[in-house]
């Protein structure tokens, strides 16, 4: 645990004095809480992208889905938030557990849905922006980071892969 906090640590010291990293980390925390942003617009896209309705419908139900996954770990695995005087905290959080990081699960989740819509891998540039602003914030580990994002990946294609079958 201790290599992961110096991790923490180092990466705060390099990313926290940045002009705009902790408002950019803590926008980006309130897009992510409990999924709200990517439902918002799984369902803009939804309403505008008729063609695409269904598609997007599974981006939110990946998103969902993926984000309760990472609630039901979480309370299994029971791994405690960052705890060092070294880290900064940013940002209050919903409960004290922290692994996997439920919104890297999501954003991932959502992003591989919107790449997998859109037929571009653009979208998959943001999962590590979510990833490194919940440890600007100090609220989650690395691996807590990478494996929301491993999960939320392979949601999103079972999601999508269901989506294709079922069309």
């Amino acid at each position: 645990m201790s290599r992961e906090v110096d991790l923490l640590v180092r990466a705060q010291d390099l990313l926290c004095d940045r002009p705009g990293a902790l408002r950019v980390a803590t926008t980006l925390s309130h897009f992510g809480e409990h999924s709200l942003g990517w439902f918002a617009l799984a369902g803009a896209g939804a309403v505008v992208d008729k063609q695409r309705r269904r598609q997007w419908v599974a981006l939110g139900v990946s998103a969902f889905t993926s984000h309760a996954a990472s609630v039901v770990i979480k309370r299994v695995v029971r791994r405690n938030r960052p705890h060092d005087p070294r880290i900064r905290v940013g940002v209050g959080t919903p409960s004290k557990l922290s692994f996997p990081s439920s919104h890297s699960t999501s954003t991932a989740a959502a992003l591989t849905s919107l790449s997998q819509l859109s037929g571009s891998r653009l979208p998959l540039a943001g999962i590590p922006v979510m990833m490194v602003s919940r440890m600007v914030l100090g609220v989650h580990y690395p691996t807590d980071t990478l494996a929301g994002a491993v999960l939320g990946a392979a949601t999103a294609r079972i999601v999508t892969t269901i989506e294709r079958k079922t069309a």
